[in-house]
């Protein structure tokens, strides 16, 4: 039951939603980040990258309030997607879905809260405040329940948000990333430059970085890099060409596909950053980096822009020593020392990202599921989860490739 106050809105497709409004109120949030702008999401379905025919079925919440004389404001909003399987997530839910099929039952559909292909942790439930956000939530879940749902599932979400999934009983579910900080870690100060950075480092972890980006210029690259209009549509197809390429390599068909990329140019391309390697000045690979360069007119006065990159996506035509490390770390690290961006988020996984200072951050989570049984097991199972990761997490930052401080 929601509040009298309160007026429950559902959608089917992002351009049911009122543009400005939902922009307005994602920008209020703790951790706004681009991916929940209004144009990612319409994007991503209008592009047919995920939307019901690839298994994400989207259910737009607009929780409204009205007053007596007065026009209804977007209190509250998130975007739910209903599956049919469990790709693209990054939260990994497989083995409770084998579970449920060893025992004759459904696991899917489900639903979940989060950006398709997007483990980037950032506000779900956006919400003017605490309360609004918890009336989101238990409308969210009464409808799954009253569709039947197995499970609803609140991935890399912010912290309102899981304390919200807290008060309602939600189960809570801990995962690692790796993200480098533009700051020394003794003094705090923002690194004056790559070479500041390199002399924070270990003295092992310094060389290892400087050996890597030589053996990169000695192969003859070099890197251009393009942001937001100054990207060409070339240099979105070069890009496509090898982001397609990688994953066919893995044996799967990318999640994204090109007219995504054309929708990001045409209405968020601040957003975007190009590193693209050339070799006898023909692009052999590239990165592409996602920052929050919020305009004006969406976040008001007080967002710092580019607070936050994020490593997206990366392809190579060509094999050369170390250029993953290049085009995908050290490129966009040197330019977010340049530009004065405070963070950097590797994605998903890699151990193999502390070598190149990106420490272990924990990211969350919140789970619930209507069969009683399996949650009290699934509960269980988080238990144990969750002191393993705890050791894992302890165990990563004694590992630290920083220098002792003084």
């Amino acid at each position: 039951m929601t509040h009298p106050a309160y007026q429950l809105q559902l959608h089917n497709s992002a351009s049911a939603v009122d543009a400005p409004a939902w922009d307005a109120l994602l920008a209020r949030q703790a951790l706004p980040s681009p991916f929940m702008r209004h144009a990612y999401l319409a994007a991503l379905q209008d592009s047919a990258s995920a939307c019901p025919a690839t298994g994400w079925s989207p259910v737009y919440f607009c929780l409204w309030h009205t007053a007596p004389g007065a026009a209804a404001v977007l209190h509250a909003a998130c975007v739910l997607y209903v599956k049919n399987h469990s790709r693209g997530e990054y939260v990994f839910d497989w083995a409770w879905a084998r579970a449920y099929a060893d025992h004759g039952l459904n696991y899917y559909p489900k639903a979940v809260l989060a950006v398709p292909f997007t483990p980037v942790p950032g506000s779900r439930l956006l919400a003017v405040d605490d309360a609004a956000r918890r009336q989101l939530l238990q409308a969210v879940l009464a409808w799954a329940e009253e569709m039947r749902l197995s499970s609803l599932h609140l991935l890399f979400a912010a912290a309102p948000d899981l304390a919200a999934a807290q008060a309602l009983g939600l189960m809570q579910r801990q995962t690692v990333q790796f993200h480098w900080h533009n700051q020394h870690p003794h003094s705090g100060l923002p690194f004056d430059s790559f070479e500041d950075f390199l002399a924070s480092l270990t003295q092992e972890k310094r060389k290892k970085i400087r050996q890597e980006r030589r053996r990169v210029a000695q192969a003859g690259v070099r890197f251009e890099l393009r942001q937001g209009a100054e990207i060409r549509p070339a240099d979105w197809d070069f890009f496509y060409h090898c982001y397609e390429r990688t994953y066919l390599e893995h044996g799967n068909p990318p999640y994204l596909t090109r007219d995504f990329f054309t929708r990001m140019a045409d209405t968020m391309a601040e957003h975007w950053l190009l590193c693209t390697a050339l070799r006898d000045d023909q692009p052999i690979a590239c990165s592409l980096i996602a920052i929050d360069a919020y305009p004006t007119s969406v976040s008001g006065q007080n967002h710092k822009k580019h607070s936050t990159a994020y490593g997206r996506y990366w392809g190579a035509l060509e094999r050369v020593d170390c250029l993953h490390f290049e085009a995908c770390y050290y490129q966009p690290l040197e330019w977010c020392i340049a530009q004065g961006v405070q963070r950097f988020e590797g994605g998903a996984q890699g151990e193999h990202k502390m070598a190149r200072a990106l420490l272990p951050t924990a990211t969350h989570s919140a789970h619930w599921l209507a069969h009683p049984a399996f949650a009290r097991a699934v509960d269980d199972f988080l238990q144990r989860e969750g002191e393993h990761m705890q050791g894992y997490l302890d165990h990563l930052e004694a590992r630290s490739p920083f220098k002792p401080g003084d």
